[in-house]
């Protein structure tokens, strides 16, 4: 499959008349890929009209939508739709407990992203669905001179499916300024696993906390619309010094694992991820917690650490523990070239 400005793909065969006709996959703007609740925080960096980040390469969307397949049982993507900046390689089967789980790496011809950037992640799981999404490598966020840079994920998992979104870290470069918005709507029979990594960025230049700022929100809910929890990560170095006690003190990285799942695994799920931070926190290499989401239907896994490697090894732990006590199946870590 080859790819254009903006791609499609349909298992399912449809006319080029259908093509035309579904409006709501051309119809994207900057507007539309930007979240209509900019915090105040970050509409300051915002001058001029919007139009100056519509041209060609700045509003990057990308829409997924999987299904079981019928025949295979195998987890497919049934409708892609892409424009670049974002990509989607085709769907590999890695796992041999779980071989009916779909991966499938986001990738990005630009190497980064640049300030004006408007991205949109649109991804649906149907019902008995298996799926591991993560991204090709690290999500730089480069230098602005102007305006801001901003992501949009949108995650619907319906009905006994299983989801990992597992992306490699944000490095926010010097003088970034980067807004993202995570909506991870979960049924209440499904189970939703979300991690985000967070670098004070480019360290092996002598960069470190010297963007403007990092400011990412998640909030979940239910099928139903109704609002689990809300969690907000703000980082300004610039107007707060981040390395006080309280806020991440000796340590630089900071990573947060949200797991939405039914009440039934929580308990045994926050005493097993516990002990196992607890056993890495003896090397004083990190420092984490644990706690129960609202209602009990998940786990918030905050994690502080000096290295990106260290904090992951600890989220693909948690993502072990998860995948073996939620479906009975055993994570290799995720496999990159």
């Amino acid at each position: 499959m080859g790819y254009a400005h903006e791609c499609k793909y349909w298992k399912n065969k449809l006319t080029l008349d259908d093509l035309i006709k579904d409006k709501k996959w051309h119809k994207m703007s900057a507007n539309s890929s930007t979240s209509q609740n900019i915090p105040f925080e970050i509409k300051r960096y915002m001058k001029g009209s919007e139009r100056e980040v519509e041209k060609t390469g700045k509003v990057g969307i990308l829409r997924l939508k999987l299904e079981k397949d019928s025949a295979t049982g195998n987890t497919v993507i049934k409708e892609q739709y892409s424009r670049v900046p974002l990509l989607a390689q085709r769907v590999m089967y890695l796992e041999e407990t779980l071989p009916a789980m779909a991966y499938v790496y986001i990738v990005s011809p630009s190497g980064g992203i640049l300030q004006g950037d408007r991205y949109q992640i649109d991804i649906k799981l149907g019902n008995n669905t298996f799926a591991h999404v993560t991204t090709q490598g690290a999500t730089r966020i480069y230098k602005m001179e102007k305006n801001y840079a901003s992501q949009t994920i949108n995650i619907n998992v319906q009905e006994e499916s299983y989801f990992e979104y597992i992306p490699d870290q944000i490095i926010p470069f010097r003088n970034s300024r980067f807004y993202q918005e995570v909506n991870l709507n979960v049924h209440d029979n499904a189970t939703m696993i979300y991690s985000e990594v967070i670098v004070p960025g480019r360290v092996a230049s002598g960069e470190a906390f010297e963007y403007d700022i990092c400011y990412i929100k998640t909030v979940g809910r239910n099928q139903l619309g109704k609002t689990r929890f809300m969690d907000v990560v703000k980082l300004d170095p610039k107007n707060k010094n981040l390395r006080a006690q309280g806020i991440l003190g000796n340590f630089t990285v900071v990573g947060t694992t949200y797991i939405v799942t039914k009440e039934s695994f929580v308990q045994d799920l926050q005493h097993e991820i516990g002990e196992t931070i607890k056993k890495f926190e003896v090397k004083n290499t990190i420092s984490g917690g644990t706690s129960i989401l609202p209602a009990r239907q998940g786990i918030i896994i905050r994690i502080l650490g000096n290295s990106a490697e260290d904090v992951k090894k600890i989220i693909f732990h948690v993502v072990g523990t998860a995948r073996k006590q939620i479906v009975g199946a055993s994570f290799s870590g995720t496999r990159k070239a």
